[in-house]
């Protein structure tokens, strides 16, 4: 293991590993509790066609799928806030299409082919480069500085879109931002997990920690440790073996890690359901029992 740190593909690769333990549950904490969990699947496809795009063009993949992701987030929002069409179906028009471009335009790209795209879709950790980090380490900071400069803004809104808006906020607004960050999250997390598995990053490690947590800060506290955990443990696991695929890893982590928190909860949550139903008792029952 001594031997592996040393060397810099590692090194990158754990760095790649903590930024994105650390965005995808923080903007996964947001769009949970917003009711849209499937917003960075939709996300993912669009981004594909960027990635294609990049390809095609001779340009960096990561940049074109930035600003695709960006692009396709906007019109989902948008999509979704009139109201002519619902959010699920939205997003099932960003799955297709974004699926159907990427393959197409990776097919006609000089130099295109399955192998790069697979390791677009699946993740491919260990191929990450420096100029890769710089990328991602810059997208990273976008992402945090939007949680900590318009956090509370988007607590309120994602608790009641009504509230948010009798209360002056700027709805349409905060609602593309958000769009726009989980967009930003999905270019930053797809060399490690995948475009296609880049969703489980950001909603499991926020289901988990919703299992044991109460408060909304703690919650996302909570789920970007976990994030941490499940991306650098996955890669480990990817490193020791071969044969273990670094996104897959990442991803089995994260729900193992959920399902272990989904039984620690309900052991915490009897504990208190039994506290609070004896000292609700009368007097008398007490010293009977």
């Amino acid at each position: 293991m001594t031997s592996l740190l040393q060397k810099e593909f590692f090194q990158l690769a754990i760095v790649a590993a903590l930024l994105v333990g650390l965005c995808a549950p923080a903007v996964g904490t947001f769009i949970v509790q917003r009711r849209l969990s499937l917003l960075g699947d939709g996300i993912g496809h669009v981004a594909l066609t960027g990635v294609a795009l990049g390809f095609l063009t001779g340009t960096a993949p990561v940049l074109t799928a930035v600003l695709v992701a960006v692009a396709g987030a906007v019109a989902i929002e948008i999509i979704r806030a009139r109201g002519r069409t619902s959010g699920d179906v939205a997003l099932a028009l960003m799955f297709y299409g974004g699926i159907a471009g990427g393959v197409m335009l990776m097919g006609i790209a000089p130099g295109g082919s399955n192998a790069k795209l697979n390791s677009y879709l699946f993740g491919a950790i260990a191929s990450v480069t420096s100029q890769d980090i710089w990328v991602i380490g810059a997208l990273a900071v976008a992402v945090i500085a939007v949680v900590l400069t318009f956090g509370r803004e988007l607590f309120v809104l994602c608790q009641d879109e009504e509230m948010a808006r009798a209360s002056g906020l700027p709805v349409r607004f905060l609602s593309l931002l958000i769009a726009v960050t989980a967009a930003l999250t999905v270019v930053i997390a797809m060399r490690v997990v995948g475009l296609l598995l880049v969703s489980a990053l950001m909603v499991v490690p926020v289901a988990t920690s919703q299992q044991l947590t109460r408060g909304f800060r703690s919650t996302m506290a909570l789920a970007m440790l976990f994030g941490v955990v499940a991306a650098v443990g996955g890669l480990l696991a990817s490193t020791l073996s071969a044969r273990v695929p670094p996104g897959a890893a990442i991803v089995l982590l994260a729900l193992a890690g959920f399902v272990l928190a989904l039984g620690v909860g309900r052991f915490v949550r009897r504990g208190r359901a039994r506290e609070s139903a004896v000292s609700e008792q009368p007097m008398s029952a007490r010293e009977v029992s």
